[in-house]
């Protein structure tokens, strides 16, 4: 990406070129107004104030861009990504209005993920001014975790295994004074067993680990997020496809979630105490690889059957949320890219959220649907808690029914976390198939900024 810093900067009367939103409604009126060339120049350009159309409007020896949206009246975060997406490298300024929450998708328009091609040094950066120079720094510092969560994702496994995970939170802490700890080899085994069974195949170039992070005053509320470190996911032995394992270096996507939140968490200086979790393995195929039937005790000594190798985020899962619970934490989130299921149900832009407690579920909705992060709730029915039953175990992986996918997963998930705490789970995708506006084709953020606006809004 260009340099973020330089995308929005505050407005001191620079020279820029103007740019201006329409709607379907203000169409008509507004065409009339033109001059009988500027009119001319934008029928030919197909502009009717459609949501992201995009015209060049000539006046006199310069020029102007428009650019369509729903409603002039309620702008979006996504309602000038694609004039900066589009429009020739310049600095902008939108007449008659501040583009508000749009300021962070003409920052994430311009994201491009280059670390293995040549950058393209024939486009410059598209620069917005605005007046409303206190909304810079919060929508700069969104867009970096959203582009942190994209890079993290699209680079390939080979360089984002377990070590690298470690290094990116070694980082995060460093910029923040916040303590790292991390657990492997034998000790993992002992302290971590199911995130040492998931990753023991992977040999000591991927080897597992549980890397933990803890911020801030340990009188303040103590909020800990947990995220999915599955750096590559071959489905054991219970191995995937060709198709289904193409993707599968986006099976960290919950660890990028929750590293790019707790950098927003410690940048902005809530009142929290943060512990961050991430059980990072390799999913491999070996000779020591976990394999149907066999039963491991969980951190905390629940047994467990592994009915499916290729069920094994919630196994890595569950140790980080029993060792999450030990340091009575007033609210657990976690995110995993956990379940085809979810997907099946909501497709690939909602994320699918299941909590304990109703308010909680209802914040992070709200926060979601008020900053273009929309989550959708998916129940935790207690009836089908038999469906986890074992014959030998106290809880088996991955029932073979097929029902309710989703939240079976998210009832085992439930039986780590100790009764009575608020917990929340995202079963997000953490990949874009097809771009939009803003959002560019790969690694996705989302649900990430619902949280985060949550977080903020409970912890602020």
């Amino acid at each position: 990406m260009s340099d973020k810093h330089t995308l929005i900067q505050a407005d001191r009367g620079q020279k820029a070129i103007d740019l201006e939103l329409i709607d379907k409604a203000g169409f008509a009126a507004w065409a009339k107004a033109l001059p009988p060339t500027a009119r001319a120049a934008v029928e030919a350009q197909k502009f009717e104030g459609g949501g992201f159309e995009t015209a060049i409007v000539p006046a006199g020896d310069g020029w102007s861009a428009v650019g369509g949206v729903a409603d002039t009246a309620k702008l979006s975060s996504w309602c000038l990504a694609k004039l900066a997406e589009t429009l020739p490298a310049g600095t902008y300024r939108l007449k008659g209005a501040e583009p508000g929450p749009a300021l962070l998708g003409w920052v994430t328009a311009q994201y491009r993920f280059d670390r293995y091609r040549e950058a393209n040094k024939t486009t410059g950066p598209r620069i917005l001014v605005t007046n409303d120079a206190k909304a810079i720094e919060p929508a700069l510092a969104e867009a970096a975790a959203v582009a942190k969560v994209r890079d993290l994702v699209n680079t390939p496994a080979e360089d984002m295994g377990p070590a690298a995970l470690e290094a990116e939170v070694r980082a995060l802490g460093k910029a923040h004074k916040a303590d790292v700890s991390i657990t492997t080899g034998d000790k993992l085994e002992q302290e971590f067993p199911l995130t040492h069974a998931v990753g023991r195949a992977a040999g000591r170039s991927h080897a597992p680990r549980m890397i933990e992070l803890v911020w801030g005053n340990a009188k303040h509320p103590r909020l800990a997020i947990v995220g999915k470190g599955v750096c590559f996911d071959s489905g054991g032995l219970d191995i995937k496809s060709a198709s289904g394992m193409l993707l599968m270096k986006k099976d960290m996507g919950g660890a990028a979630h929750a590293i790019a939140l707790a950098g927003l968490v410690m940048a902005a200086g809530l009142k929290v105490r943060l512990h961050l979790l991430v059980p990072a393995v390799e999913n491999a195929i070996a000779g020591n690889a976990m394999r149907p039937g066999d039963v491991f005790r969980a951190r905390g000594g629940i047994s467990v059957e592994i009915t499916n190798t290729d069920a094994e985020g919630r196994l890595v899962l569950a140790d980080a949320l029993v060792r999450a619970g030990e340091e009575d934490p007033e609210f657990i989130l976690d995110f995993a890219t956990l379940t085809g299921a979810a997907r099946v149900a909501l497709g690939p832009d909602l994320p699918a959220l299941m909590a304990r407690r109703d308010e909680t579920a209802a914040g992070l909705i709200a926060a979601g649907l008020a900053h273009d992060d929309a989550v959708w709730r998916l129940p935790l029915p207690e009836p089908y808690r038999e469906y986890l039953k074992s014959d030998i175990a106290d809880l088996q992986n991955s029932p073979s029914n097929g029902f309710a996918g989703a939240s079976v997963a998210g009832l085992f998930l439930d039986r780590f976390v100790p009764s009575g705490f608020d917990w929340a789970h995202f079963d997000t995708f953490a990949w874009r198939p097809v771009s939009k506006p803003g959002r560019p084709k790969g690694g996705e953020a989302l649900g990430l900024r619902a949280a985060w606006h949550y977080l903020r809004e409970r912890f602020g």
